[in-house]
């Protein structure tokens, strides 16, 4: 039987990525056989094209609103397509240009048409206000679709490293697309991320990362991450067969079916399949190319004890593996950074993320924590009266 390695997986990905370059601008670009093959791609944040945004899905008050399609790096460390909106605010940019937010989405499905930038935002009722409000107070905003969403390969969910390098090469791409435009549209050097939910474990994710992979090119200042999973590693780490043996909710339940999908394309050595049952198997297929509303409804019902024959932990080297592609760093940061989490969250629960602030804390890390009496959507809404003055210092402003 043959297996796909990560070597046949990377020359398959740079065979749709150059099909993807080919058809944005009739330039063909693989040379090469074997393992000596050459990525068509240019440098991290370049863009490779660019069309206009459906104006249902523009944050309100944008003057323009553009998707690109910029070189990124995957879940292999290798290079990867990725694509993502620019919205430019109506007026006048400050002298050097907008100050930039990267704005980190929460979770969408895995499949292709689940991108931000193909669908919308996942809640359009809650995020497009929520991002107008930004605009408001003088931020362009750059969102990534991350890597794999509309793009060759499979989205690795809650992947960390490769969500924080989709993030930051989102401010590289839209600095070189506005950089053509007048001075009054450009965007400047200074930016920060901010995100929810997946995004919120994106945000500070690329917190810890944003000053190395972003160089002196950017001048990064700080992040914001409300609804972030923390932790998450300690509950996948127990599943197994009748673990969890209470019922969840389904949107806990497309979470970590999310989650295995995504580490079973990032990691294939793992050998998560051997230990899915049918309705793992059926359950985790469905989750590489469900949108996250569609799939939530199709879990009624479903257990997550229900997936594996055997605890994910008699995997060999799993826990190891698991916390590589999804722990989140506590040490490291080298700017202020702020976490806001609801009390009432069913979404993410709070007690991990909690845990994971007092780590942050005890390491004399940069953070401001902060709790909300609200669910997972109130606490995003709620918090933006502490968030926006929260980067209006850090931006000096």
């Amino acid at each position: 039987m043959w297996t796909v390695t990560r070597w046949h997986r990377k020359v398959l990905t740079l065979v749709a990525c150059a099909a993807v370059v080919i058809g944005s601008s009739g330039a063909a670009g693989i040379v090469g056989t074997g393992p000596a093959i050459a990525s068509p791609l240019g440098d991290a944040g370049s863009v490779v094209s660019s069309r206009p945004l459906a104006p249902q899905f523009w944050v309100p008050g944008s003057a323009d609103a553009t998707v690109l399609t910029y070189v990124t790096t995957d879940s292999f460390g290798d290079k990867a397509l990725s694509t993502g909106s620019v919205f430019i605010p109506k007026g006048t940019a400050p002298r050097g240009g907008w100050p930039v937010i990267s704005w980190a989405h929460g979770t969408s499905g895995l499949g292709d048409d689940c991108a931000p930038s193909v669908r919308g935002p996942g809640l359009p009722e809650r995020d497009l206000p929520y991002l107008a409000k930004w605009m408001q107070q003088g931020y362009a905003i750059v969102a990534s679709d991350y890597a794999g969403l509309g793009t060759p390969g499979l989205h690795a969910y809650l992947d960390g490293r490769t969500a924080a390098h989709n993030v930051v090469d989102m401010v590289r791409a839209g600095r070189e697309y506005t950089a053509s435009f007048p001075a009054a549209q450009q965007l400047s050097r200074s930016w920060a991320a901010v995100g929810q939910s997946q995004g919120g474990g994106a945000a500070i994710y690329t917190a810890r990362y944003a000053t190395e992979f972003g160089g002196p090119e950017l001048d990064y200042r700080g992040a914001v991450g409300t609804g972030t999973p923390a932790y998450i590693e300690r509950l996948v780490q127990i599943a197994g067969p009748g673990v969890p043996p209470v019922a969840i909710t389904p949107a806990l339940t497309a979470y970590l079916s999310y989650i295995t999908a995504g580490l079973r394309h990032a990691h294939p050595e793992l050998g998560i399949d051997r230990i899915l049952t049918p309705t793992g198997r059926k359950y985790v297929s469905l989750a590489e190319t469900r949108c996250v509303a569609d799939f939530e409804e199709q879990l009624r019902g479903v257990s997550l004890g229900d997936y594996f024959s055997a605890p994910l932990s008699s995997l060999p080297n799993f826990a190891a593996t698991l916390a590589d592609y999804m722990a989140m760093p506590e040490k490291g940061f080298d700017r202020p950074f702020f976490m806001g989490h609801g009390v009432l969250d069913t979404d993410v629960p709070y007690p991990t993320t909690a845990a994971y602030a007092a780590t942050l804390t005890a390491n004399r890390q940069p953070v401001n924590f902060r709790t909300y009496p609200s669910d997972h959507s109130g606490t995003l809404v709620r918090s933006q009266a502490d968030t926006i003055p929260f980067l209006e210092r850090v931006f000096g402003k």
